[in-house]
Order: C-alpha cells, then sequence, then structure tokens
C-alpha cells in the first residue's frame, strides 16, 4: 500500500469539492428543489461526516467532533449509524452556515491527514481501505453537487448559470449511426483488478452472452426530436406501463430540461439556458424514455453485461470532470464505440440487482450499496461531471427508472434481425 498516494488523493478530492462551489453565492448553498435532490452544504457536510463516522470515531482516540449533533443532521441513510435528519427537509438546515459547515471540513481534513501519518499496523489495512471508499464516496457526492444545484437553478425562471461556457467550435453533423457486432459467449463480468472497486461491482462471474450490437455512439438531440415529433409522448404502445403511466401523472412531453423560447429549440444547462445543439446527446431522460425511444427505433437498450463486455474490448480510458465542460459534448466522427464515458451514464436493460455470491460487508458500512438492490435500473459508463479516475468498465451506478435529474443518456443495441420498422438514424 502507497500511503503517500493515498494522502495525496484524499487531499486532491477534498479540495475539489471546495474548488466545486467556488461561483456558488451564500443563498445557492441551501437549494433543494425536491427531496430527491440535496444542497450544495449538505453534500460538503456528509462527505465529511463519512470520514468521521467510519474512520475518525472509531480509529483516532483523541479525536473530538465540531458537533455531535451532526451525526444526526448529516446522516443520510445509514440506519446501523443511527437517527437521520428527514431527507426532503435538509434544505430548511440554514444553521449550521456554511462557514460553519467549511470549519467542519477543515477539522475533518486535520484529523484524518494525522491518521494517515499515524497508523498503526494492526489496523492499517482497514484504515486504508475505508479512506479509499470515503474517497470515491465524496467523487460520487461531486457529481451529485452538480447534478442537484442544476435541478434546483432550473427552477428559477432567470436560468442562472452555473459557471461559464467553455469556447468550443460546432460540431459538424453526426455520423449515421452504425454498430458494432460482437459474437459473445462465456464471459467474466465483474471487477477482476487487485485497486479499488464497489461491493456491488464483486464477485467476477461467468456470465453467458448472446451475440449483440452496440451503437458506437449516443442517441443525438436531433434524433430524440424525430421521436418526439413523430408523438413518442402520446403513443402508448411504446411505453413499459409503468412508464406509460408515469408520462401521463407527470405531463412528460420531452427530457427533463428541453425548453422552447420564442420558437427556437432550447436547453437549460449549467452554463444557463442555451441553444439546443442538434448533435449532442440527448440526456436527462428516465430509464422508461430510453427505453421507449430505442422501441420506437426498432432497437433496444443493451444489458448490462454487454455494455461491459463490449467496453473492455475497447479499453477506452475512462474521462469525466477534467475535460473542461459541464455539458455533453458531441461524438467524434469516425471513432468507433464513442462516448462509453464522459459524456452521459447510459440506460441498460438491466435490472439492479447482486452478482452471484455477493455478499455485503458487515456493519453499518454495508449499507452501501447492498439495501438499494430493488427496483432500480443499471447504468454503465459515466457522464461529463463524472470523475475520470474515479469510473471503469465494471462501475455500475444505478437509478430508478422514472429518475431524469442525472446526465442520463441512451445508447442503442440490438440482438440481430432488426424490426421492420425501424426508424433511420
Amino acid at each position: 500500500m502507497n500511503v503517500e498516494a493515498l494522502i495525496r488523493a484524499f487531499e486532491s478530492t477534498r479540495a475539489r469539492s471546495r474548488a466545486m462551489c467556488v461561483g456558488l453565492s451564500a443563498e445557492d448553498y441551501g437549494l433543494q428543489a425536491e427531496p430527491f435532490v440535496s444542497p450544495p452544504k449538505w453534500h460538503l457536510a456528509h462527505t465529511s461526516w463519512f470520514f468521521e463516522t467510519f474512520l475518525l470515531k472509531p480509529f483516532a482516540t483523541d479525536y473530538t467532533s465540531v458537533d455531535e449533533r451532526y451525526e444526526v443532521l448529516f446522516n443520510s441513510y445509514y440506519n446501523g449509524v443511527g437517527e437521520q435528519f428527514p431527507r426532503p427537509r435538509r434544505g430548511l438546515l440554514s444553521r449550521p452556515s456554511v462557514a460553519d459547515i467549511l470549519t467542519y471540513r477543515a477539522q475533518v481534513d486535520d484529523a484524518m491527514l494525522q491518521l494517515l501519518h499515524t497508523m498503526d499496523s494492526a489496523n492499517v489495512e482497514q484504515i486504508a481501505e475505508r479512506t479509499r471508499l470515503g474517497i470515491e464516496h465524496e467523487c460520487q457526492h461531486q457529481e451529485l453537487l452538480y447534478t442537484d444545484i442544476k435541478y434546483s437553478f432550473a427552477f428559477n425562471p432567470l436560468y442562472p448559470a452555473f459557471a461559464e461556457p467553455p469556447q468550443t467550435a460546432a460540431a459538424a453533423h453526426a455520423d449515421e449511426l452504425a454498430f458494432d457486432h460482437y459474437d459473445g459467449g462465456l464471459e467474466t463480468i465483474g471487477y477482476r483488478g487487485d485497486a479499488f472497486c464497489f461491493d456491488n461491482e464483486l464477485p467476477a462471474h461467468k456470465q453467458w452472452i448472446e451475440p449483440f450490437a452496440l451503437a458506437q455512439r449516443l442517441v443525438t438531440n436531433r434524433e430524440y426530436g424525430q421521436f418526439v415529433a413523430e408523438g413518442g409522448y402520446q403513443s402508448p404502445e411504446f411505453w413499459l406501463a409503468d412508464g406509460w403511466t408515469t408520462v401521463q401523472t407527470q405531463a412528460w412531453e420531452a427530457p427533463l430540461y428541453w425548453r422552447e423560447v420564442n420558437g427556437v429549440a432550447m436547453e437549460f444547462t449549467l452554463y444557463g439556458l442555451q441553444p439546443r445543439h442538434p448533435e449532442a446527446p440527448v440526456t436527462h431522460v428516465s430509464g422508461y424514455e430510453a427505453d421507449a425511444y430505442a422501441r420506437w427505433a426498432g432497437y433496444r437498450l443493451p444489458t448490462e453485461a454487454e455494455w461491459e463486455y463490449a467496453a473492455n474490448q475497447a479499453n477506452a480510458v475512462p474521462t469525466g470532470i477534467e475535460q473542461g465542460y459541464l455539458h455533453p459534448a458531441p461524438a467524434q466522427n469516425g471513432q468507433a464505440l464513442d462516448q462509453l464515458y464522459g459524456a452521459c451514464w447510459q440506460w441498460t436493460s438491466s435490472a439492479y440487482s447482486p452478482y452471484p455470491g455477493f455478499n455485503p460487508a458487515s456493519g453499518a458500512i454495508g449499507e452501501y450499496n447492498g439495501k438499494f438492490m430493488s427496483n432500480q435500473w443499471v447504468l454503465r459508463g459515466g457522464s461529463c461531471v463524472s470523475v475520470g479516475d474515479h469510473l471503469r468498465s465494471s462501475y455500475r451506478n444505478f437509478f430508478y427508472p422514472p429518475d431524469r435529474w442525472q446526465f442520463s443518456g441512451i445508447r442503442l443495441a440490438h440482438s440481430g434481425a432488426l424490426n421492420g420498422d425501424a426508424h433511420d438514424q
């Protein structure tokens, strides 16, 4: 174990969370538009709570918390730790102030660095493993901070910008949709390395995969716009039953952040309200919308095993926020199996369930993933606001199929012969 490398990763991750918030006003820190999003200040506090709860309290004998009440205020869902402040009311926590939370973070950082520099040999492996988990946990919350503040900003009729857009050249028309074909067979699925992975990526196991084809790029705004224009949201034959009910009850007519302003196609982004780029991947669609579009187009969503098998063959290097933009970019024309990472998470048709032989850790820390393996769908890849070195081909993200506030998009698949009514892409 390289302790110095672990310390550098801890310090850089903690610094990145603070740097992300530089452009926020004091008022922005408390925004919570819906119960499923959290205020930025809560993310800053909860990630500190994680290190305090699972490392400092059990292993740093001389550690004293800034405020013991934080154990309840910033506990997300760990029943094994104790009571939690109600999630829908996190936006009411005007106190502790942002300054108080930054003081809390600084105290946790100082104590963690002391712990990492002075680990005793009896606990060194467990401390290192939990520190790495805490780092990866904070990477997840960094992505959530972006998506949550975007969702809350979207309710403001001023359409505020989180950041200034980068100067980029307009992309050419996307190549016609093409597919890579795979023979499949008996393949190993799940994490197989010796570095960090989440418990839900284990154990690696054999899975039979039938021959299939996977689209080389994600579905674009232009292509999804055809589905909208041709009445996709008014056509129940393309939708799963629960999806159609959701469309009706939520009055969905288009992806989450699409807007029409004086007849111009616009999209709300972290750069504010921007013209909708027709060749950029459609994003912020639910699993139900992804599935309905695939059916309408004459294709289907890939399984998570198909996605991982293809990604392993492509051997692409994961990218994310380090690319320098906060909205998905168009595909690189002519690049086979593009946009695996760094654009949008990709819905699969796979239910989020345990792998054969899955065994969660004991104690409260075992609640991290295992207890959510019900009624959710797996997404693969990573988005433009993911941390690139946090991702890998075996990474299993998961959300409920109606969820669409994440940067989630669509990659199509098929198993051989196409439906006769497949739409031209």
